[in-house]
């Protein structure tokens, strides 16, 4: 009796099939890329004025703001935590910086007579510091006295909202125009100027994103991020301080959100105690959707960029569509699911290839 040798056609087989998995592995990484094309080109056809100058400018200030809080939150969730908080610190830190415009720092509880009035150079300072000291204060918590990061932000969210509110006692901070005799009336110019002709929040957002996007993918800092998300444990037995880099991220966290809290405040020439609510959704959503792995030990900053961008597109051209707000909140949190499946789906292909190549 002969024999059919099919070996050849069994090669082959395997062969067509890991090139149409390799290639899917290629669209599903590029996934991101994909969605802000066809969101983009979908708004341009479907939305009134869409692309117009003044449309452009505004998604360029929105997307600024989330992306700064999707940066922050890009560290944390690669480090394999989150950080719930970063809505209420953004709120928090404009009431700050509202009330240092407005008033300074009265000086009559210790004795004093008269106030600390400070610039804008100064308040910026000072509520960069505020907003990194509730991220060290999240840090402590899940560190030192071992609070799931959930439940930790979570209940920083809740004080530092608290916080904002009795600030003012509900009210909001108006008129932040600030006193040229001290030298905060250039607070306006962080939130309403430009620079090069594009908004100077947009050019915030485009220093923090470099100075990440280095830090995570040229300094022993960011390899270290990646490890301790990636396996805490072993990280710990490789000799990466597992405690210094959660505490970091958590602040670096606190430092984006300072900067939007910030940037808000001087755009609306006020602080209301109520900013920031449910930006934390925004953040995760661009993060995830980025390419950013809720498990820990995978993300890029470009690709939350990116993210940013889909998710501000993506809220802009439903407004001018006339959709509900509360439909949009629908939306985004569709957006998160269908990313994180997306993701779960990507990694098991990844592992099937690296199977396949391992048997041949």
């Amino acid at each position: 009796m002969s024999s059919i040798d099919t070996s050849g056609n069994d090669k082959t087989v395997t062969g067509v099939s890991t090139s149409r998995t390799s290639a899917l592995l290629l669209l599903l990484h590029m996934r991101t890329f994909v969605a802000l094309i066809l969101v983009f080109t979908f708004f341009a056809i479907a939305a009134p004025n869409f692309l117009s100058m003044g449309n452009m400018v505004i998604i360029s200030k929105h997307v600024a703001l989330n992306a700064l809080l999707a940066i922050g939150m890009t560290f944390v969730i690669i480090a394999g935590g989150i950080d719930l908080s970063v809505g209420s610190i953004v709120g928090l830190c404009a009431m700050v910086a509202g009330y240092l415009v407005l008033y300074g720092i009265d000086l009559g509880f210790i004795g004093i007579g008269y106030s600390l009035q400070f610039n804008t150079i100064e308040i910026c300072l000072i509520v960069l510091v505020v907003g990194v000291f509730i991220g060290s204060i999240n840090g402590f918590l899940i560190t030192k006295l071992n609070v799931a990061p959930f439940i930790a932000t979570l209940g920083t969210l809740y004080v530092a909202r608290g916080a904002a509110l009795l600030f003012s006692e509900g009210r909001t901070f108006p008129n932040l125009s600030g006193n040229p005799e001290y030298g905060s009336d250039t607070f306006r110019i962080i939130g309403s100027g430009t620079f090069l002709s594009f908004p100077v929040s947009v050019w915030i957002m485009v220093v923090v994103a470099l100075g990440a996007a280095y830090l995570a993918s040229r300094t022993p800092l960011g390899r270290h991020i990646y490890a301790v998300g990636g396996n805490e444990r072993g990280a710990a037995l490789s000799g990466v301080n597992v405690d210094r880099i959660k505490l970091f991220v958590y602040m670096f966290s606190g430092l984006c959100a300072a900067f939007v809290g910030l940037i808000i405040s001087s755009q609306l020439q006020a602080s209301h105690p109520a900013t920031g609510e449910t930006f934390e959704l925004n953040a995760i959503a661009a993060a995830v959707l980025g390419g950013t792995s809720m498990s820990g030990g995978r993300g890029r900053i470009a690709g939350t960029i990116v993210g940013a961008f889909v998710i501000g597109i993506l809220a802009d051209g439903l407004i001018m569509m006339g959709v509900s707000s509360f439909w949009q909140t629908v939306i985004k949190g569709l957006v998160i699911i269908a990313a994180v499946v997306v993701d779960q789906v990507q990694q098991k292909l990844q592992a099937r290839v690296v199977l396949q190549q391992n048997a041949n």
